[in-house]
């Protein structure tokens, strides 16, 4: 696989500027947590649920937090979130902390790599610094959300050289964790990867029959009940909700939006894969991860946390302009400044729509056009190969 420096000189700074930035956004971050007393729910949840592990009480029978916020994932994941439950509540907001702002410039790392672009440690550090505004990673980091975690085991294993040993394990992993990273196995398969794709998904069942054997009533409740009970996660029509079903509910100004909901996310499916399918590795790989995102019923804003490859891969391609615009649509926060207490987001004019929903529509917009592109020449998806 080859790599490439990237020679925009707008991308360099000197190496301890890169380091002075990444220390002054560290600090400004820790600042306004502090200020906020930011309350890190979802660590809290996790925490609750490797507690529940531990104690041997009911998995999915608590709620946490003044949001009471229940567990929502397998029961693998609670198996994983164990050891915060020994954890004091300031330390394991600490680690959630330190954890994720590690785990962003291992993504940006990552992100580079995927892109194949060789850039300057500065440029890392600087990237790394601006990363921490984008919204999707500021919002995990207050949340405490898992979500960089898991876009870092998925985009490592897809970057491994092909026939790597286990390539596929970690995706399988990912998958036992939140679900939606199973659509990669489905890419993968459906481009010939079947070595990978089958190592992924016995991967994945075993992560479901740890599940069962550790934790039989807790996984019996979740795969024939909890997994169907997407209101549990949520309101699906709220701002935060940035899938398909979000836009939907919002446009259509219903908080169910049902059968028209089900047959766009079907749609969009198959044309996202359809359209991976034939995109070269890069684009393909990032359109199966916005068609995960948009198909799902449920994907919080701090789920969109891949727009750090897809800036890296638009950087690599010399689509500058584009690059700033798409940062431009994930640091705003436009969601955020339409009316959203309460039941407001139902009663948005067509104006607001576009602000309340701006991940979801740039991800179709962003698959449309890679739709487009294959279209002109066939085997354009072909001009770069495949790992």
């Amino acid at each position: 696989m080859k790599y490439r420096t990237v020679t925009d000189r707008s991308l360099f700074v000197a190496p301890a500027s890169g380091a002075v930035l990444l220390a002054l956004s560290l600090a400004a971050l820790t600042a306004l947590c502090a200020a906020l007393r930011i309350p890190m729910a979802d660590a809290l949840v996790y925490r609750a649920e490797g507690t529940a592990v531990a104690h041997g009480t009911e998995l999915y029978g608590f709620t946490v937090t003044r949001w009471h916020l229940p567990a929502t994932y397998p029961p693998f994941a609670a198996l994983l979130f164990v050891p915060t439950a020994w954890l004091p509540v300031p330390v394991l907001k600490a680690a959630f902390a330190v954890g994720n702002a590690l785990l962003l410039a291992l993504l940006v790392r990552l992100s580079c790599r995927f892109a194949r672009i060789a850039p300057r440690p500065a440029a890392l550090l600087a990237a790394t610094a601006a990363g921490l505004w984008l919204e999707p990673v500021f919002q995990t980091l207050l949340f405490g959300q898992i979500n960089l975690a898991l876009t870092c085991l998925v985009l490592w294993d897809l970057t491994r050289p092909p026939g790597s040993p286990g390539k596929g394990f970690a995706v399988g992993i990912a998958a036992g964790v939140k679900l939606t990273p199973a659509l990669f196995l489905l890419y993968a398969l459906l481009t010939g990867r079947r070595r990978e794709a089958a190592t992924g998904a016995a991967t994945f069942a075993g992560t479901v029959l740890l599940g069962a054997l550790v934790l039989p009533g807790a996984s019996a409740d979740f795969w024939t009940r909890r997994l169907y009970e997407t209101d549990r996660v949520g309101k699906a029509w709220i701002v935060d909700n940035q899938s398909l079903q979000g836009l939907l509910a919002r446009l259509l100004h219903t908080p169910a939006p049902g059968a028209v909901w089900a047959a766009v996310a079907v749609a969009v499916a198959a044309a996202g894969l359809w359209t991976a399918r034939r995109a070269d590795d890069r684009w393909g790989v990032l359109v199966t991860a916005l068609t995960a995102l948009l198909v799902s019923p449920i994907s919080w804003s701090h789920h969109w946390v891949w727009c750090v490859p897809l800036l890296a891969v638009l950087v690599a391609e010399g689509r500058t302009r584009t690059a700033v615009a798409v940062a431009a649509v994930f640091a705003a926060r436009t969601l955020w400044l339409v009316p959203h207490q309460g039941d407001l987001d139902l009663h948005l004019p067509w104006w607001q729509q576009p602000l309340a929903s701006p991940y979801a529509l740039l991800g179709i917009a962003l698959s449309a056009q890679v739709a487009i592109r294959l279209r002109p020449v066939d085997g354009w998806s072909r001009s770069s190969p495949r790992p």
